[in-house]
């Protein structure tokens, strides 16, 4: 098999681009903007991402030493290599909806919520279960079509509980600002990045500018450690513009070289409101001179695949619903949770009915 350079990784393009409305924050004096919870005065929420199928096939560590990448990474790779891989395993595997924005789109509508989904899948059977996954979750579609075969990922889960995934991006490369009119984006409240948009920076760059017009919140999950190694000149550049970003551990020491507090207060420095994920620790939150920290719901994990963009979920509805930053953390945890238990970032109906029960619990919201 086949994988693409790191120079290659780099040049693939994640076309996307979005519009969308609402109150600006105020600025501080770093130059960015803080996030105000009442500036927030829309519940929906557009994410813009790759439209991806996940392939969910559980390995041993070997299998994932033979591919050539690093465990718990995520490496881009030719259609050939996964049709490879899936050759090679005597193992069957999962089809499920996936992709960052898809996942956290998903939970967001599970959960009740106003999500929309922008982006571009191949007209075949995987596109088919893509779109079945969006439906079925009440989320809005607005996916664009090609001739190009449906991205797809690979996602190896070791005994462990690790992922390590191997993606073709397929037609959602193909996904460009010539899809996106602002009819997508006038109801929007908030609008949510994944962090392979960063591979395509001017693009990042268009989205920005016209989120500025439009006075749009936006918030950016950093996605991947792998991420913010290739992109982080271009990470230090943007995030002045960004109001919310979420990132993991590795993810905040990728960019920062510290442990997670110092990572937090860097974040924090630049942006409106800072999240860090600890795992099994909780999470950390900053906003201007609040600072949370919040623990995570313990349970035996069978696959952490998702479990960011689920927690996501959770976090972003508490931010549209106007709850604290504290409690929409902790609905994150709740519903990062319940994922872990099953394989594939795909709740089931019983999980969901344990994140509602346990959201009476919180304090209401604003809405």
């Amino acid at each position: 098999m086949r994988f693409l350079t790191p120079g290659q990784n780099l040049r693939m393009d994640i076309r996307f681009a979005n519009f969308y409305r609402f109150r600006m924050g105020v600025i501080r004096a770093g130059g960015h903007r803080e996030f105000e919870m009442e500036a927030i005065r829309s519940p929906w929420v557009v994410g813009v991402g790759a439209a991806l199928v996940d392939l969910l096939l559980e390995e041993d560590d070997q299998f994932v030493a033979k591919m050539g990448s690093p465990k718990g990474g995520m490496t881009l790779v030719e259609l050939s290599a996964i049709e490879s891989a899936l050759r090679n395993t005597g193992k069957t595997y999962k089809v499920v909806p996936g992709g960052s924005a898809c996942n956290t789109m998903v939970g967001l509508g599970n959960l009740g919520g106003k999500a929309r989904m922008i982006g571009r899948l191949g007209q075949d059977d995987l596109g088919k279960v893509f779109l079945a996954g969006l439906e079925k979750a009440g989320v809005d579609r607005r996916i664009r079509h090609s001739e190009m075969a449906t991205g797809r990922v690979l996602s190896v889960v070791t005994p462990d509980a690790q992922r390590t995934m191997f993606t073709f991006l397929g037609a959602s490369t193909l996904l460009g600002p010539a899809d996106v009119t602002l009819e997508d984006f006038s109801d929007a409240g908030l609008v949510y990045l994944e962090g392979y948009l960063l591979f395509n920076q001017p693009l990042v760059e268009r989205i920005l500018e016209v989120a500025k017009q439009a006075h749009a919140k936006v918030v950016l999950d950093l996605g991947s450690y792998q991420v913010v190694e290739i992109c982080r000149d271009f990470l230090e550049k943007i995030l002045p513009q960004v109001d919310v970003v979420l990132a993991n551990e590795d993810e905040a020491k990728a960019y920062t070289g510290l442990g997670e507090a110092e990572s937090l207060e860097i974040l924090a420095g630049k942006v409106g409101v800072a999240v860090v994920k600890l795992g099994k620790q909780g999470v950390l939150v900053a906003e201007k001179t609040a600072r949370h920290k919040v623990d995570a719901h313990l349970v035996k994990a069978l696959d952490t695949t998702g479990a960011g963009d689920l927690w996501a979920s959770g976090f972003v509805f508490g931010l549209t619903q106007g709850m604290g930053l504290d409690d929409a953390a902790r609905l994150g945890c709740k519903v990062g949770s319940e994922v872990v238990q099953v394989m594939g970032a795909v709740i089931p109906e019983a999980g969901w009915r344990r994140v509602h029960e346990y959201r009476a619990t919180l304090k209401p919201g604003l809405r």
